[in-house]
């Protein structure tokens, strides 16, 4: 993105803050003040000595040196409040632009999570903002002490001699456009270090994260090798990035030194020629050092601005990332939910391969009627269900709750009256309680201890050490799968949703939880409308219907009797199973 577009994208974040910023730059304009007035008094010193030695008496050197000392007091005091203010505000424009970026995270869709790594979305939310507390408080700090800085100079010094003035600035744009090559390949440099500091992320998590897949093969040194080909490419990069800092500091320097040069050779020659006396020269030579010192700083800057930059652009890229599930206009919260759901010549199809997953399906489920899905592989049982609660929108047809279109409902409400029971538990870092009170925020112990019974959790609970104050760890390692489950439906217990969605929630179970976790969700079935993905038959041989997907579409539609006697599709993947352990994926 160009820069102009990025500082466009940024600037309102200094909206909330235009106060500290506006005394900060108050602050910036003091010490740029105090440091410019001493080669001015050093000027008039210099001239008293050469000139009139009699009126360089005691009293009016100590006038002189007070006066520059409260000046010193001045400028500590502003140099305390940018450096301390100023960062302050830097870190909270940081802080905003995190919240909203992980608001934006929050309201973006599954397909977003599907195609991005989780370690380049942390590195986007964490050390690509690193930079940006630097930037927003020294971006227009400096550019505005460079500013008055230049100004200033150019005024004292056109006064003391043109000529030499018209000279040394006239060197400056050259500078600048001999630097900039060497700023853009700073800039990309940063880029690329931003990027693969996002893959190495996800490298990281994805090694730590199956750590027990890891072990169990006993892949330790292939996981080594490919962190260290990651981190050697990462060096890599940075070497390239240092080269061109290299150059471009080394660039600063010459010009730095060139101007040395001129100013010697020139303020020799027209101190020959009486065109500038003694006492200018050195307070010329004074401003000048200010006056490089400046253009240095500002120069130099660039790494940081660029840095900012590449934070700015990464986020600003994050931010754009398209929400595809939002409230439409004139959306309403669902009250008095009954539970009834229609779908209505849906189809669908993920938008990164265009696949058709569900094509033309018409459905309609009553309120408390309990349907399963059963079929083969990728025949579109969980997208079915992801697309009730609007974890996607259908590519075609409409999906009605209680005769009201999906997307006319406030997701808010829509999904607080749907409960989802999956097959992959996930539970948070925290303690039992607070994994259960998820389901409730702001739910009472008695509330969070009642959901516990009703799911049959509550007994090896109080087993525990710490009972509900228990640790899971982190993803609750610490939970064999039966009890993570039961935690997750007493979870869905404390919310008492009209809809309940089972996604395979008892598949990967041994015979014994599988009973107990049975149990719960007949429990937690009861009077709610229902639909259950089927991994073993033989758990939904009760249910009111069960639809059997193939194709794409429904291809059978029955209870478990009905079925059988067609001797159908279900009768073949009934008959297939190992009735009591097997079941279809």
């Amino acid at each position: 993105m160009k820069t102009s577009t990025l500082i466009k994208r940024f600037a309102p974040y200094y909206r909330r803050y235009l106060g500290v910023m506006t005394m900060d730059l108050f602050c910036a304009s003091l010490t740029t003040v105090c440091e410019l007035t001493l080669p001015l008094i050093l000027r008039y010193i210099t001239n008293l000595g050469m000139n009139d030695l009699s009126a360089l008496t005691l009293r009016s050197i100590l006038m002189i040196g007070g006066f520059y000392f409260v000046l010193r007091m001045i400028d500590g005091a502003a140099s305390f409040y940018m450096a301390y203010t100023g960062h302050v505000m830097g870190a909270a424009i940081e802080t905003d632009m995190r919240n909203d970026a992980f608001q934006h995270l929050q309201k973006l869709s599954d397909n977003y999570f599907n195609n991005t790594k989780v370690g380049q979305i942390m590195s986007r939310i964490t050390s690509d903002l690193f930079d940006v507390t630097e930037f927003a408080h020294h971006c227009p700090e400096e550019f505005f002490i460079a500013f008055l800085k230049i100004v200033i100079s150019f005024l004292i010094l056109s006064r003391i001699n043109l000529l030499l003035t018209i000279i040394i600035f006239g060197m400056i744009p050259i500078m600048i456009l001999s630097c900039s090559y060497f700023n853009m390949q700073v800039k990309h440099a940063f880029k690329r270090q931003r990027n693969h500091i996002g893959e190495l992320n996800a490298r990281i998590e994805d090694s730590l994260l199956g750590n027990k897949v890891v072990r169990a093969f006993a892949n330790e040194a292939v996981e080594i090798e490919k962190f260290s080909r990651d981190n050697k490419e990462f060096l890599n990069i940075k070497r390239h990035t240092y080269k061109y800092m290299a150059a471009f500091q080394n660039t600063i320097r010459m010009f730095d030194g060139l101007m040395y040069v001129v100013v010697i050779i020139a303020g020799g020659l027209f101190m020959i020629n009486r065109l500038i006396v003694p006492a200018d020269l050195v307070a010329y030579t004074l401003y000048v050092t200010t006056l490089l010192a400046t253009i240095r700083r500002i120069i130099e800057f660039a790494e940081q601005f660029q840095r900012g930059m590449t934070g700015i652009e990464r986020f600003t890229e994050l931010m754009d990332a398209g929400i595809d599930i939002f409230d439409e206009e004139g959306a309403a919260p669902l009250c008095d939910v009954k539970g009834q759901i229609t779908l209505k010549h849906v189809s669908f199809e993920y938008p990164d391969d265009h696949t058709p997953v569900l094509s033309d399906i018409n459905l309609t489920i009553e309120p408390g009627e309990k349907v399963a899905l059963v079929g083969p592989s990728g025949s579109g049982k969980t997208t079915l269900c992801n697309l009730i609660p609007r974890f996607y929108d259908p590519t075609e047809g409409d999906i009605l709750l209680d005769g009201k279109n999906l997307r006319r409902i406030t997701l808010q409400s829509l999904r607080s009256s749907i409960g989802v029971v999956q097959q992959e538990v996930y539970l948070f870092s925290g303690s039992i309680y607070e994994n259960i009170a998820y389901g409730k925020p702001g739910a009472t112990r008695q509330e969070v201890i009642q959901a516990a019974k009703l799911a049959g959790a509550h007994e090896f609970i109080e087993n525990l050490k710490d009972g509900y104050d228990t640790y899971v760890g982190e993803r609750g390692v610490k939970l064999s799968g039966g009890q993570k489950q039961r935690i997750s439906i007493a979870r869905v217990f404390l919310k008492e949703p009209r809809v309940l969605l089972l996604d395979e929630a008892t598949a990967a179970l041994d015979n014994e939880s599988e009973h107990l976790v049975a149990e719960s969700l007949d429990k937690l079935a009861a009077g709610r409308t229902t639909l259950t993905i089927a991994h073993r038959l033989t758990t939904i041989r009760g249910a009111d219907r069960i639809l059997v997907l193939s194709g794409s579409q429904i291809a059978e539609e029955g209870n478990h009797e009905e079925l059988m006697q067609k001797k159908g599709l279900y009768y073949q993947l009934y008959t297939t199973a190992d009735i009591s352990d097997q079941g279809i994926v």
